[in-house]
């Protein structure tokens, strides 16, 4: 196989996982609409995800498979902060206020970096499609095939992100609105109710 087709198969396997609606994703389409921090929110998740490729590829996925109740920790870890995620949405949904659409959010950068942090390292889906899936896949590549498979992964990531970032942004006029804010929020705090859900139940 040539460096062109490692690197197309790496892509198309990464976005097909990315695809999945998840919390890191509404967070992003969220701060999108609210024009927070777009650039540097989609950065960060791109990045984040290139570096957990990147640790796929190098075998990270299987020595952390080997500690013995990692996974349910992470899954309790991650359940806990969608649930509290989806308690704030709920919050926000009640004060028609707080919603500012026209110009930069007033959330600060720091809290949104933190946001983007926990969305990413307390989602075990975020583990097992970089470390396991994307890093097994990997297995099949050797050499410059493997470095361009990585590439592929990871450019799928910006791509995405960077796509639904300011696609969203796009529709921020058409959802001025304190109405369809509060919709939105009670939308986003129900999804995460539901993966945090999903994500705990299997451990119980």
């Amino acid at each position: 196989m040539s460096v062109g087709s490692a690197g197309l198969e790496g892509f198309a396997l990464s976005l097909g996982l990315i695809l999945a609606i998840g919390p890191q994703n509404i967070f992003v389409m969220r701060q999108g609409l609210k024009r927070s921090h777009v650039f540097a929110t989609c950065l960060a998740c791109s990045l984040a995800d290139a570096v957990l490729i990147a640790a796929g590829i190098l075998g990270v996925g299987a020595i952390v498979s080997s500690f013995e109740g990692a996974e349910s920790l992470i899954a309790y870890g991650a359940g806990a902060f969608l649930f509290g995620y989806g308690v704030m949405r709920i919050r926000s949904s009640m004060d028609p206020e707080g919603f500012v659409v026209e110009g930069e959010a007033s959330e600060s950068l720091s809290k949104a970096m933190g946001a983007v942090l926990a969305f990413t390292l307390l989602n075990p889906h975020v583990y097992f499609d970089t470390l396991f899936l994307i890093g097994g896949a990997s297995t099949g590549f050797s050499g410059d095939e493997r470095i361009a498979f990585g590439i592929g992964a990871s450019a799928a990531s910006f791509l995405f992100f960077f796509s639904i970032g300011y696609g969203a942004r796009r529709l921020s006029r058409v959802l001025d609105s304190p109405d369809a804010w509060r919709i939105i929020d009670r939308g986003i705090a129900a999804v995460m109710f539901a993966i945090a859900g999903a994500i705990v139940l299997p451990h119980l």
